[in-house]
């Protein structure tokens, strides 16, 4: 039979110390000890291989130093990225995360609530399945929106400013000579950020004398269906460039996918996307995007929930982090050429 685990008493017993002491240092009052007593017991507690149940201390106390999270797709690029961050963030602060995937699943969504309230986590960053969702909406644990916005619910709200997004990117592909744009987007009804990139795209059209078309459809949406609708935008006829812009990330892969399939070349038609991805820079021409800063935004999520846990009456806040544009050769239809090197005169 394995040897039992050791248990608080026996910190106590090496340490030399009262189990008082002990919880006090594995919990929220380490610093009501002397720094001689603290090292006392780190050094018992290492020697003997103990960890604290912080489960059975969140039940106790309220204190679980837990924080729970929910991406709605953690296979989209963004969603590892943030969470990262949200990672570090909690772990500088001495808080350890629990994450759920919810696949977009309002259901799923509502079950994985359930599981981290039993778990006692002191607060919660989430990335909604939607804008209306009323287990959200109810939410009591002190809670941090990341992305997505919610119709009714009291809570900090943490993303990218996808309005200037949109706006950066018409500047660019404006600027670049492009005169008609291909809006590829995951479908937008009921999750707040696709809605307002959307809206953004529409409305800033007219004013940079740009031409616009919208194509929304799911990531695992047969190929087919895109690039029988980029070959019809491309093949229409038009006086200047066309370029496609992508909302997210898995929507800049799609798009890459069918430019191959379909023998564009990128930069001829432009290509670009929201979210800058590892393999961006490596498909030549690279690709340009706009980067979001995830790890700013993980962090920011992480410091808006332990405001909120310190002061749960304070004004809610809404923080919209820029974007910076990565640009590369998908979008050099309108770059002049270089004049070639001046001949050698052999001399």
């Amino acid at each position: 039979m394995a040897d039992r685990a050791p248990t608080l008493h026996d910190v106590a017993s090496a340490a030399g110390a009262s189990k008082t002491s002990v919880s006090r240092y594995f919990g929220d009052e380490r610093e009501r000890l002397s720094a001689a007593l603290q090292e006392r017991i780190a050094t018992a507690a290492e020697q003997l291989g103990f960890s604290p149940n912080r489960m059975a201390r969140g039940l106790k106390g309220g204190h679980s130093r837990l924080i729970g999270m929910l991406v709605a797709d953690i296979r989209n690029p963004f969603s590892v990225a943030v969470m990262h961050g949200v990672e570090q963030a909690c772990r500088q602060h001495g808080y350890s995360l629990m994450l759920c995937n919810t696949d977009n699943a309002p259901s799923q969504e509502r079950e994985h609530l359930a599981l981290l309230a039993s778990y006692r986590v002191e607060g919660l960053v989430i990335n909604p399945t939607g804008s209306h969702q009323p287990a959200l909406d109810a939410q009591t644990i002190p809670t941090v929106l990341l992305d997505r916005r919610l119709d009714h619910a009291r809570a900090d709200v943490v993303g990218l400013d996808n309005r200037l997004a949109i706006e950066m990117a018409l500047d660019h592909l404006a600027a670049q000579g492009y005169r008609e744009v291909f809006y590829l987007s995951e479908p937008a009804a009921q999750v707040s950020s696709r809605e307002q990139r959307l809206a953004s795209f529409r409305h800033g059209l007219a004013p940079r004398g740009l031409r616009g078309e919208v194509h929304c459809q799911a990531p695992d949406c047969a190929d087919e269906s895109l690039q029988a609708a980029l070959s019809a935008f491309i093949q229409r006829p038009a006086a200047a460039p066309k370029a496609v812009l992508c909302a997210n990330g898995n929507m800049t892969l799609a798009a890459t996918r069918a430019f191959h399939a379909l023998a564009i070349r990128p930069g001829a038609t432009g290509l670009m996307g929201i979210d800058e991805l590892d393999w961006c820079g490596l498909v030549e021409p690279g690709i340009t995007t706009l980067a979001q800063p995830t790890a700013a935004i993980g962090h920011s999520a992480v410091a808006c929930l332990l405001k909120r846990l310190a002061d749960p009456a304070r004004a809610i806040d809404d923080i919209q982090h820029s974007p910076t544009l990565m640009a590369r050769g998908s979008t050099a239809a309108g770059t002049p050429p270089q004049p070639p090197p001046a001949a050698s005169s052999g001399r």
